[in-house]
C-alpha cells in the first residue's frame, strides 16, 4: 500500500440574486478557491503490474473520526487498510484518504476531485468504482452517494449518519449494503433502520446486516465479511 500526498484546488462559484425593488441589494458574483491537502494510501492488487492491459475496479474507503488528523498511519487501524497490513489481498485498487480535521466533516468535493485524479491516472474501470465508509466516513459515503449519484457502482456503509431527506437523490440502480450494531450509542441503529426502510419503500436494492449486542465498532465484523468483497466485484454500472 503506497503513501501519497495530494493538494487539491476546489473552485466554488457563489452568486446572489437580489430583488430589484430594494436598491440596497446588489447582484454579485465571486469565484473563490479553496485548497485542501489530502494525504492518502493507494493499494494496488497483485495482478496490477502483471496484467498491463487490464482495467481494475477501485474502492474508495473513508475512515471514522478516530483516524482523522495529520498522522497517516492512523488509517491502518481499521477497515481494509488494517486488513492489508495483516496480509489480506484484495482484487481491486483501494484509495484510502485521511480527513485532516479531527473535528470537521469530510470535504466531499475534495474527495471527489481526488478520486477523479486517481481514476484518470491509473488503469481503473470507471464502471466499477465502489464506495465504503465507517462512522463519520460512513456519513460521508452517504453524502457522496447523494452528491455524485452517477459515479459509484455499489456502496457499503457501516454505522454512518444518513441524509434521510435526500434519499431519493441516490442512484436507484446502485446496490447498497448497510451494517450497524444494535447497541450503538454513538450513532443509533435507528439512523440506518430509517434510511433502509425509506430506500426499500422506493424500490432500492438494499441489504441490511444488524449485529445484536454490538456497539459502535460494528466495522470489525462488517469488514471481515468475505461476501462483502465478492458482492462488490459483482457490481457494475450499466449506464
Amino acid at each position: 500500500m503506497k503513501k501519497y500526498l495530494c493538494t487539491l484546488c476546489v473552485v466554488v462559484l457563489f452568486q446572489s440574486c437580489a430583488a430589484q425593488s430594494k436598491p440596497n441589494l446588489i447582484d454579485a458574483e465571486l469565484e473563490t478557491v479553496t485548497t485542501e491537502k489530502l494525504a492518502y494510501y493507494l493499494y494496488f492488487p497483485e495482478d496490477y503490474e502483471k496484467e498491463t492491459e487490464r482495467e481494475f475496479p477501485i474502492l474508495l474507503f473513508l475512515h471514522g473520526g478516530g483516524e482523522s488528523g495529520k498522522d497517516l498511519t492512523e488509517i491502518k487501524r481499521n477497515g481494509p487498510p488494517k486488513m492489508i497490513v495483516e496480509g489480506k489481498q484484495f482484487p481491486f485498487l483501494i484509495l484510502a484518504p485521511q480527513n485532516p480535521y479531527q473535528k470537521k466533516w469530510w470535504n466531499t468535493r475534495a474527495l471527489n476531485q481526488l478520486l477523479d485524479s486517481v481514476v484518470e491516472n491509473n488503469r481503473v474501470d470507471k464502471k466499477r468504482i465502489y464506495l465504503t465508509g465507517l462512522s463519520r466516513g460512513g456519513g460521508a459515503a452517504w453524502e457522496m452517494a447523494v452528491q455524485y449519484p452517477e459515479k459509484f457502482a455499489a456502496m457499503a456503509v457501516i454505522c454512518g449518519m444518513t441524509p434521510l431527506p435526500y434519499a431519493a437523490w441516490i442512484d436507484k440502480n446502485m446496490p447498497i449494503w448497510v451494517f450497524h450494531g444494535e447497541e450503538d450509542e454513538s450513532i443509533p441503529i435507528s439512523e440506518s433502520e430509517t434510511m433502509v426502510n425509506r430506500l426499500k419503500g422506493m424500490g432500492y436494492d438494499v441489504k441490511f446486516t444488524r449485529y445484536p449486542g454490538v456497539g459502535h465498532n460494528s466495522w470489525i465484523q462488517a469488514y471481515k465479511t468475505e461476501e462483502l468483497y465478492d458482492w462488490f466485484m459483482r457490481q457494475e454500472r450499466k449506464d
